[in-house]
């Protein structure tokens, strides 16, 4: 089948690939190889599908459902695929081959059009919020994998050179507070946990064998309060458009670090760092409304 790459993906990659990069371009004879070499039968490409990589629903060779995804080199695959092999399926789906190909991992099927965010609201923070805390191991011995405080320091060098030029006038003001919650936050010792990375709802999905299961991880080792501070912003939208927006926010932040016993104040300043990250982020690559919504919602916190 011919393997084209579905229009989210290809207008994510086309504001963050380096110049000169030919993955979008290689992608549908890298995943016909990938399929070959592992005797698959495509069922589909999941469509739309994620903003990193292609996902292709597969069988393999005895009938069993997979998933194979295929993602460039800047987005950590071989990171993802260390982190799925320590959590061997405890929280997470599972890793289903021993054998690697550099950028492909072949995964456990789950429902793919069933998140968490399916559920109602509150009911949906809890779900999420339980399967993350399984999430949160030792990292293996002798695994390198990126920190909290690497991570952040990158993100806070990009924020610093956009917020100069920057003809929003909050912004600046955002980013120096963003940057003083990360001082204050990676200055104390570290906690050495292995976490997902880059959690949300529509991160945890309807399984099988589990009723939720963590997909799609960025791992870093770091302090639980930074994972917990992705899923704080879930649903941006509404709490924009809420009258009650500002307390949701903060009664959110409040519960959730209380539901996995963390420390609210921690749990406040990373989601701080990380919308106004986020918001930053979309700024640089022209996506204003995603940074409007994000740079309001980081005012208050």
């Amino acid at each position: 089948m011919a393997f084209e790459p579905p229009q989210r993906l290809v207008r994510a990659l086309g504001e963050t690939a380096p110049d000169g990069d030919g993955w979008l371009e290689k992608l549908p004879e890298a995943a016909q190889q990938a399929v070959d070499l592992r005797g698959l039968t495509v069922d589909r490409v999941q469509v739309p599908g994620g903003r990193s990589s292609l996902v292709v629903l597969v069988r393999r060779a005895d009938g069993t459902p997979a998933v194979l995804k295929l993602a460039p080199p800047r987005f950590r695959p071989e990171a993802e695929r260390a982190a799925l092999a320590h959590w061997g399926g405890q929280g997470a789906v599972q890793l289903l081959e021993g054998q690697e190909t550099a950028g492909v991992l072949l995964l456990e099927r789950l429902h793919p059009d069933v998140s968490v965010r399916s559920l109602a609201e509150a009911k949906a923070l809890l779900e999420a919020a339980g399967t993350l805390r399984r999430l949160w191991v030792e990292p293996p011995a002798g695994q390198v994998f990126e920190t909290v405080a690497e991570r952040t320091g990158r993100q806070a060098e990009a924020m610093r050179e956009t917020a100069v030029g920057s003809a929003v006038p909050e912004v600046g003001a955002l980013v120096d507070a963003a940057l003083a919650a990360r001082e204050e936050l990676v200055a104390a010792p570290p906690e050495v946990r292995l976490l997902h990375g880059t959690f949300r709802q529509s991160k945890v999905l309807a399984g099988e064998r589990a009723p939720w299961l963590a997909v799609g991880p960025d791992p870093v080792v770091g302090e639980c309060a930074f994972d917990l501070a992705r899923l704080v912003r879930d649903r941006v939208e509404d709490l924009i458009a809420s009258p009650s927006g500002a307390g949701t926010t903060r009664r959110r932040v409040r519960k959730l670090a209380e539901s996995l016993e963390l420390d609210a104040e921690r749990v406040r300043g990373w989601s701080l760092f990380r919308a106004v990250e986020s918001g930053v982020r979309a700024l640089r690559v022209g996506r204003g409304r995603d940074a409007e919504l994000l740079l309001e919602f980081a005012g208050w916190l």
